[in-house]
């Protein structure tokens, strides 16, 4: 199904296990900092500054030039009332937006039933990796999940034509026989069949692509072209996701956190170059988030879970500059020990909701939320 408008689309990159926020926009002329980080704090003179207070890891170069473009958005201090610490808890509550409750749909699921409620286009939501996240989950809505676009679809193993034709009607029918008969058998039918149907669709996408973007061979930078090639190939996506993992750095935080950047900054600085070669620069906002923040101090060679993280709205729509405030580290200001948040990430969620999907977002985020005001008009 191939679509001639061009919607604005939502590129999300989850940065699994909780990144350590001070170490990604580090406040380099705080004391406090150095006092509270012997073991892995970053030198004042190796950040890149994006203000006489803060300034990014040094392993961020294209997202400081993005930065300095006014393509990107920090929303400092973000995050929920009453954080929770652990990975599954914290990850459920941003992927449902129920910080008070057991969440049983993802935000981003009800935003796909929003956008596509007869469940026409199987393609509307894509998760570029392994799995399915929590946030794209909802009953009665498909989301193909791809680990390799290049090799995505059924049957491909097998060389001879004929013989995948025969595989594929046997998979048809053995899916979509019966319909009617059992309400268990219905539910599998139709995911069988939307997973055909989306199999096929995707599959043509990639002959479609030219760029003259050299993407990084890492497993993120790779995701991002598969997302390039979607969406370039029109095929009426409008929410895009993969993950990276990799931050719950307890111990040799340095080496692990800064070589996780590099690879997020020139993953993402790909993405948007290819963007911008196609000309759809300003039609894509790329959310990244994470979790939960790490532990003000440090344990020696790393820092634990904490609170009070930080997010990033990068494009060629974006409002760029700083959001909500870097909150305090100075030990009446903080939670337990942790950065502690000043906005609801709801917020954010409310602005993208808003802005890029143009949705009314209180019935997917639970709530009113008072939006930042993080787009271009």
């Amino acid at each position: 199904m191939t679509t001639t408008k061009r919607d604005k689309s939502l590129v999300v990159i989850q940065l699994t296990g909780g990144n350590d926020y001070m170490n990604t926009v580090v406040p380099y002329n705080d004391g406090l900092y150095y006092d509270s980080r012997p073991a892995i704090s970053i030198a004042a003179d190796e950040v890149l500054p994006i203000s006489d207070q803060l300034g990014f890891n040094p392993n961020l170069p294209e997202i400081k030039g993005l930065w300095d473009q006014g393509k990107v958005a920090l929303i400092n201090g973000i995050g929920y009332f009453n954080p929770n610490r652990s990975h599954f808890r914290s990850m459920d509550i941003w992927h449902t937006a129920e910080p008070d409750a057991i969440g049983t749909e993802g935000w981003l699921g009800r935003a796909i039933r929003d956008l596509d409620p007869k469940g026409e286009n199987v393609l509307t939501g894509i998760n570029f990796g392994r799995g399915l996240p929590r946030a794209l989950g909802c009953r009665g809505v498909p989301v193909a999940s791809v680990g390799d676009l290049e090799t995505y679809g059924l049957f491909n193993d097998i060389q001879d034509d004929m013989l995948r034709q025969y595989s594929l009607e046997a998979f048809s029918q053995m899916y979509g026989g019966d319909k009617g008969k059992n309400a268990v058998m219905d539910y599998l039918g139709q995911t069988g069949n939307d997973a055909l149907k989306g199999a096929d669709i995707l599959r043509t996408a990639p002959a479609m692509y030219s760029s003259d973007v050299e993407y990084a061979p890492h497993d993120l930078a790779q995701n991002m072209k598969s997302i390039a090639q979607v969406l370039f190939a029109d095929l009426g996506t409008r929410i895009y996701y993969t993950s990276h993992g990799g931050y719950d750095t307890h111990s040799g935080e340095l080496p692990t956190h800064n070589g996780n950047w590099k690879n997020v900054s020139n993953a993402v600085g790909d993405f948007m170059q290819d963007l911008k070669e196609h000309g759809r620069e300003d039609d894509v906002t790329i959310l990244v988030f994470t979790e939960f923040g790490r532990r003000i101090k440090d344990n020696g060679s790393g820092c634990d879970h904490g609170s009070g993280g930080g997010a990033f709205l990068i494009g060629g729509n974006i409002n760029g500059g700083m959001y909500g405030e870097y909150p305090s580290l100075k030990e009446p200001d903080q939670l337990e020990g942790d950065l502690k948040a000043n906005n609801d990430f709801r917020s954010t969620y409310t602005s993208v909701l808003d802005h890029v999907l143009e949705l009314d977002a209180p019935s997917i985020v639970n709530g009113q939320f008072e939006a930042f005001d993080l787009f271009r008009a």
